[in-house]
């Protein structure tokens, strides 16, 4: 009788204990799931942009709540240049881009991927010179403000290279894309190679165009990419990123009016003019992207093969790079509208 006793709390301890340790068990994997997920939703996608036209598009997604910020962030930087710099450094996973960055990144850290084309330029990106000047071969000897950027860079010399000339018959004024209005108006420019808001409020104030994308079909494009780094820790979130700029731009064509309201207040321009700046991009919808970045269209991956073929040979790309090995076709495949 007294060892049957003795048993019965033996068992019940050994079992108590077991029980113990399966809910202690439990309870550290569980701990680690919760802090894996932590780590996911504290940490949002930061994306860089620039105050080019086609990136308001994303900002227009956030305006109408597509975007939870909690899991992405839009970065807003002064230029290009900047956004680069932030990538390299770790501070952004991704950035809207002019297809030549992209370029320069993957030609010197080869976690870069293109997920989505944002716009094709088609007169976006313009040379405004003060009135008195003709044409672009009136500016000889003149000084003309650049931003110091691959994209300035090629941009500047195509349109000397077609009025037959080089950047040695015009000097060179550094600027960024802050200080473009400014050194306009101030005269320390002649002319400027600019864009966004900078060649709306230009415009406005009587600068004349020499010239302009439309002059150079198909070669500046807009892009997002980002690393393969954030594919991996940030995937779906990413997705929410590409599905909310299909929705916004669906909801721009829709509604051209109350969309450019709607950016025009980030942009410190009116509707109006946002309108006007859209004029000057091709807008490739959802199926446009897909056949671009899949290759059913080979118009990107030309364009881009051509593109490294001039970058290489200014100087403005180290190397050269196979366009394809940077395109990820996987998000636009999956947005559902």
């Amino acid at each position: 009788m007294n060892k049957r006793l003795s048993k019965r709390p033996l068992g019940q301890l050994l079992g108590k204990f077991f029980k113990y340790l399966a809910c202690g068990i439990i309870t550290v994997i569980l701990a680690i799931a919760l802090t894996n997920c932590t780590t996911q939703t504290t940490s949002p996608l930061r994306i860089g942009t620039n105050l080019w036209t086609g990136y308001e598009i994303l900002y227009l997604a956030r305006h109408l709540g597509y975007y939870n910020e909690k899991s992405i962030k839009l970065v807003d930087y002064p230029s290009g240049t900047e956004e680069v710099r932030a990538y390299r450094n770790g501070e952004i996973e991704g950035a809207g881009l002019s297809i030549d960055q992209a370029l320069v990144l993957a030609a010197t850290q080869e976690n870069i991927k293109i997920i989505s084309i944002v716009d094709v330029s088609h007169g976006g990106d313009v040379i405004l010179a003060k009135p008195e000047f003709a044409d672009i071969k009136a500016l000889k000897g003149k000084r003309v403000g650049v931003e110091s950027t691959a994209l300035g860079a090629f941009f500047l010399g195509r349109a000397l290279e077609k009025n037959g000339m080089s950047v040695k018959d015009i000097q060179l004024v550094s600027l960024e894309l802050t200080e473009h209005e400014r050194a306009y108006k101030e005269g320390k420019i002649d002319a400027v190679v600019t864009f966004g808001p900078a060649r709306i409020k230009l415009l406005a104030a009587g600068a004349k165009s020499l010239f302009d994308s439309s002059q150079i079909p198909g070669e500046i494009v807009d892009i997002i990419a980002v690393s393969t780094e954030a594919i991996a820790n940030h995937h779906d979130s990413i997705q929410a990123l590409i599905t909310g700029q299909f929705r916004a731009l669906d909801y721009f064509q829709k509604n051209p009016q109350d969309a450019a309201t709607r950016m025009a207040k980030r942009t410190q321009v009116t509707p109006e003019q946002i309108l006007n700046a859209f004029k000057g991009l091709r807008l490739p919808n959802l199926q446009e992207n897909q056949k671009l970045l899949d290759q059913s269209d080979p118009t990107l991956v030309n364009g881009m093969k051509k593109l490294v073929q001039i970058m290489v040979e200014k100087k403005l790309l180290p190397k050269t790079i196979d366009p394809v090995s940077i395109l990820d076709d996987s998000f636009t495949k999956n947005v559902k509208l």
